[in-house]
């Protein structure tokens, strides 16, 4: 197995330079600061106000994808609820090095699309396969010819519920009826229509369907439409102040209910990612707290997995952790990149952690390390630093780390991992006492509903 963990890496398994990763991780630590963000957001208001222009909220659609569906379905409640221009692309799904297990990540964006809708009150994607390549065809070309045709994107945002609903229903017959109705694009006039879509995307930096835009920042979906709305409100743009909005961020919240051992609660988590920094110790918290088994099962970073990070899908990666992070009062912000040998040394010392009751101890304290106190865990001040706050002894840690033996352990996780349909990090997994999994989520922002679930699997088992 270790000969397998090895094999996994690729060129971004590399370890930058001192000075390289000193340099990027300087400009991380500035591109996702808070200042930064207000400042940028003023420049952004102050040309608008110059330029006499409207605010304009740009979003894009992929048919085949969950998330898409469930925001195609408040287009209506936005436009109509803001004082707002929105403008509707159709685009593909991620490609190239953005595309990471793109079979996966369409049947993810399905599942996790159908846990979430309710809790929004939207439909589900809920079919028992994913949509064929025809039917997906015939829905993107009913919404091409709406931007094809028209100057606004008024019939995309009154169809793309209905043509999504049709599409995933498997309701084929009211696809061609959609399309006798409101027109239908042709083959060429389609993929036209998806070229312009993409490159609209990539010219303002990202490579994902179900996204808005508004003033040089991403917003993902309904998961983030709340920072759209407020902001949106804050410029004076909501016309219906009195009613509260569209959406909303759910909170991490449990009764005073305890577990008497009838679950287990996994969370893969790794020492690089911004989203594992944000949610780690509200994971441990919440385990406390209801008093299920907490098991934490450590995984590599994807870059050092093989899996390729583009620039654009770091920057909006780091900029949106640092933005959930303020939302949920967790220090976050000060980075100090730990890729490549920090990580692998931080790791070497973890059997050895666990073994003295301090293995969750020792990653919350590198992640704290390197994303909120910004210290190089790439030497071994830094990394005396992280075992001496997480409550273990240097001068035993200095002779185990760069050891040995903890691969095999870390591949173990990883497979595990992908068995349940999962492969990014943080991704969270609760088992009942028999050992079945009843939720597999990916994401920092899915604790809120692994906290439900718990709450119900507890209420249900009085």
């Amino acid at each position: 197995m270790v000969k397998q963990f090895k094999e996994q890496g690729g060129a971004a398994t590399m370890d930058p330079s001192t000075a390289y990763r000193w340099l990027s991780s300087k400009i991380m630590t500035l591109v996702i600061s808070s200042h930064r963000s207000a400042k940028r957001r003023k420049k952004v208001e102050k040309r608008r106000h110059s330029a006499g222009a409207r605010h304009v909220v740009e979003y894009f659609h992929q048919v085949e994808d969950g998330y898409s569906h469930l925001a195609a379905q408040v287009l209506m409640a936005l436009s109509a609820r803001y004082d707002i221009e929105l403008r509707c692309h159709l685009v593909t799904g991620p490609s190239g090095d953005n595309s990471v297990e793109p079979e996966l990540l369409i049947k993810l964006s399905q599942n996790d699309a159908c846990c979430i809708a309710p809790h929004y009150g939207l439909e589900p994607p809920d079919a028992k396969g994913l949509p064929g390549r025809a039917a997906i065809e015939l829905a993107e070309s009913i919404l091409a010819f709406t931007i094809l045709e028209q100057q606004s994107s008024a019939n995309f945002i009154a169809l793309a519920a209905t043509v999504g609903s049709a599409l995933w229903s498997g309701d084929n017959e009211t696809l061609n009826t959609l399309a006798e109705q409101n027109g239908c694009a042709t083959a060429q006039q389609r993929r036209d229509c998806l070229v312009t879509g993409n490159a609209r995307r990539t010219e303002l930096k990202h490579y994902s369907g179900a996204m808005f835009y508004y003033g040089e920042e991403w917003y993902w979906g309904v998961d983030r439409l709340h920072y759209l709305e407020e902001r949106l409100a804050e410029l004076g743009a909501d016309l219906d102040r009195e009613k509260p909005m569209l959406t909303k961020r759910f909170l991490v919240e449990v009764d005073n209910l305890r577990d008497n051992g009838s679950l287990t609660l996994e969370i893969y988590p790794s020492l690089r990612s911004p989203y594992t920094a944000v949610v780690f110790d509200q994971t441990l918290k919440l385990a406390e707290l209801t008093g299920v088994n907490l098991l934490v099962r450590p995984v590599l970073p994807m870059v050092m997995r093989g899996v390729p990070a583009t620039r654009e899908k770091g920057l909006y990666i780091f900029a949106d952790a640092a933005r959930e992070a303020r939302r949920a009062g967790v220090p976050f912000g000060k980075f100090y990149d730990p890729i490549g040998e920090p990580v692998r040394r931080c790791y070497s010392l973890y059997p050895w952690a666990c073994s003295q009751g301090r293995g969750n101890q020792l990653i919350s304290s590198f992640l704290k390390t390197a994303f909120v106190d910004g210290v190089s865990t790439n030497n071994s001040h830094g990394l005396k630093q992280v075992v001496e706050n997480a409550g273990l002894d240097w001068s035993v840690a200095k002779t185990i780390v760069g050891k040995s033996g903890w691969e095999d352990m870390l591949e173990s996780n990883r497979l595990a991992m992908y068995e349940s349909g999962l492969w990014g990090v943080p991704s969270f997994r609760l088992l009942n006492k028999q050992g079945e999994s009843v939720l597999s989520l990916w994401g920092q922002d899915r604790l809120w509903l692994v906290a439900r679930e718990i709450e119900y699997q507890l209420t249900d088992n009085k």
